[in-house]
């Protein structure tokens, strides 16, 4: 069977597109898994890298073959009835997490990077969101074609800069004296079971709609590629930042330090994956809790912004590094049965 490569690329765009969220466009997700290993970091990106070419291709083509519509009906494949319900309920206090940590970070660049209220920029994108999901969902999904280019664009413009740097390589190579250093050995692991855990819930459906092994598999490696180019191109700027783990915001204070003149360009690309990232689990989560108790849409949702208020208090750093990996360490076992279920070619699709 032939591949469809337009198809495959529109797969591979909805994969990155899904991974880089709010944690990896501050830098923040990607300096607590990564960066303040220094090298022993980079390595671990590349074994992050395979991970997510290999299994993030492998859970598209299951999810093809079962013909799963969501990733509830997946984790009920890949855990089995009783656990994978368990699961998914787990899921959704995951997502209810993540979206506390998206919101605490559109304080953060408020605080941060504005000087204005941690709690005023919480209180707008609440604001702006429930206009968005109220108003309709296209206009979200403009924004985020245009977010994601534009960061990606900027991303590899900064580490084209800090290539030019002076001792750039000795900082590539250099390995700091950290504390919890031995979580840079399961890194790789709990931040690709943490982002695969959660993607399932996008990928899964568009997975099932294109039903053709080889799109579906190439999909999943073109976007796994992209993503490791990414991680790379970011963790090789974050690196060149002395006291990298100081900062909430890190690839705002290198775009300000380096490109000064696009800083406030940069800092609206933050906030758009932000604002898009709180939007998707907003939704996410709201189609979730009616599978368990049919209420009005209105008082769900106000129940999440409610929560995740109360929740983004906390110090979106401390909020990132604390939930991040513990998730991460949770999705472990996400990232094993998949490792372990074999891909049956030998049947045919499900109708």
């Amino acid at each position: 069977m032939k591949t469809n490569w337009a198809a495959a690329f529109q797969i591979a765009a909805v994969y990155v597109g899904t991974v880089v969220g709010a944690g990896f466009a501050t830098g923040k997700e990607i300096v607590e898994f990564f960066s303040r290993f220094g090298f022993i970091g980079l390595v671990g990106i590349l074994m992050a890298g395979y991970i997510l070419i290999f299994l993030g291709s492998k859970l598209m083509r299951i999810a093809a073959h079962i013909d799963a519509k969501s990733y509830q009906e997946f984790n009920e494949y890949l855990y089995g009835k009783f656990f994978g319900t368990f699961i998914n309920i787990l899921t959704l206090f995951m997502l209810l997490g993540v979206c506390a940590v998206m919101l605490s970070g559109a304080g953060a660049i408020f605080q941060e990077q504005l000087g204005l209220s941690k709690n005023f920029g919480v209180l707008l994108t609440i604001a702006l969101s429930v206009v968005v999901m109220f108003v309709g969902i296209k206009g979200l999904f403009a924004v985020n074609t245009f977010v994601v280019p534009m960061m990606i664009a900027f991303s590899f413009m900064l580490m084209v800069i800090s290539v030019q740097m002076p001792d750039f390589l000795g900082q590539v190579l250099f390995i700091p004296y950290v504390e919890d250093g031995w979580k840079s050995v399961i890194a790789p692991f709990s931040y690709t079971a943490l982002n695969l855990g959660l993607a399932q819930a996008v990928l899964v459906p568009v997975a099932s709609e294109i039903k053709d092994d080889q799109t579906v598999k190439w999909g999943g490696i073109l976007g796994g590629i992209a993503l490791t180019t990414i991680l790379i191109s970011s963790h090789v700027t974050l690196v060149m930042l002395p006291s990298v783990e100081l900062y909430e915001i890190p690839m705002a204070v290198i775009m300000k330090n380096l490109a000064s003149g696009l800083y406030w360009i940069f800092i609206f690309i933050i906030y758009g994956e932000v604002f898009t990232s709180v939007i998707g689990n907003v939704f996410g989560l709201e189609r979730q809790i009616k599978n368990y108790i049919s209420i009005p849409t209105m008082i769900t949702v106000s129940f999440i912004f409610l929560i995740t208020y109360i929740v983004s208090f906390i110090d979106y750093g401390t909020l990132l590094s604390y939930l991040y990996p513990v998730f991460g360490y949770v999705s472990m076992a996400f990232l094993i049965l998949l490792w372990m279920k074999p891909i049956d070619l030998k049947s045919e699709f499900k109708k």
